[in-house]
């Protein structure tokens, strides 16, 4: 039964996305973030006091939202076992955002294609924090390719890789990490202290999932026919090449098998942030790049399904 739900929250994740008018767990986390962390903030003036504050505010997200998803699935599945399945299902397919990612990612694809580079720049800033306001369109390219390859993990492979190990309650505890290192993971002056803990405890969570999807995307790249041999090696070579332990991974391993170069110096809240080249450059990235990375994602991100799904089944079947 876990197989087939989990297969099906993937299935409607694909389908449905994620429509904006549609209640979403993951907006009530940030709400609840917000919330937090300006009550700490009203208490905790000092840096060292923010730090503390900061391990506060991550030991109450997580933990309430681990407890109330669990509390939630357990109490309906009590009252009627389909209800709490049914539950359990849509709370599964929140916690995916595969198709979320593809359509922000075409987006900016679209309007590049309409020739409004005004508009590309303004759809890319719905979902990358660096400034897009001096962007040409090779820079916007890259910037789309970089991010879908930096959040296929988060957005599908992490989220799986716990709803496997620990069902739903642990996943979504997950998906409330990732976005608290989203909203306060950042190290600038009003987030470093309050973000600490966030910051580093969502690069442990994702330690295992980024280096699995090293070797899903080589996979995708086989089934695609693009490099897979180079995206093998550049996402070995290049996967420190960030400052993240984990985000190169995949952005490397994406740039290898397109042949294609990311990454280098950028623009974040008005201050330039110089990071390394990844990949090489064999050729220049163009927009169709923007469509393959969406492929790349689609088919890694079923390929992860299916590994964690044979791995799950051995394991219960004591293979």
């Amino acid at each position: 039964m876990t197989l087939v739900l989990y297969s099906t929250a993937f299935l409607l994740d694909l389908i449905l996305g994620d429509p904006h008018h549609w209640p979403h767990p993951i907006r009530w986390i940030g709400n609840s973030i917000s919330w937090v962390q300006k009550q700490l903030r009203a208490i905790c003036h000092s840096e060292p006091a923010l730090y503390i504050g900061g391990a506060v505010l991550w030991v109450v997200i997580v933990g309430v939202t681990w407890l109330v998803t669990w509390v939630v699935i357990s109490g309906l599945s009590a009252v009627n076992i389909w209800l709490g399945r049914l539950v359990e299902l849509w709370l599964a397919y929140t916690i995916l955002a595969g198709r979320c990612l593809s359509d922000a990612a075409m987006d900016v694809y679209r309007a590049l294609e309409s020739g409004s580079i005004e508009d590309s720049r303004r759809q890319l800033s719905y979902i990358v924090g660096r400034d897009t306001s001096q962007l040409n369109e090779t820079q916007i390219t890259r910037a789309v390719v970089e991010t879908v390859a930096e959040n296929t993990v988060d957005g599908v492979i992490a989220p799986l890789f716990y709803l496997f190990i620990g069902g739903v309650p642990l996943a979504m505890a997950y998906k409330a990490i990732n976005t608290l290192d989203s909203m306060v993971g950042y190290k600038n002056d009003k987030y470093r202290a309050i973000g600490c803990v966030s910051a580093r405890i969502d690069d442990l969570a994702n330690f295992i999932p980024a280096r699995l999807s090293w070797l899903f995307f080589t996979l995708a790249a086989v089934f695609l026919r693009l490099n897979a041999v180079q995206a093998l090696r550049i996402g070995w070579r290049d996967r420190y090449q960030h400052k993240s332990p984990n985000c190169a991974w995949s952005e490397a391993t994406v740039a290898g098998a397109l042949g294609v170069r990311l990454g280098g110096p950028n623009v974040y809240f008005g201050e330039l942030v110089e990071k390394p080249w990844i990949g090489d450059e064999h050729r220049v990235i163009t927009r169709s790049d923007i469509k393959l990375t969406i492929r790349l994602m689609m088919v890694a991100s079923l390929i992860a399904l299916l590994f964690f799904s044979v791995i799950y089944y051995a394991v219960e079947r004591g293979i």
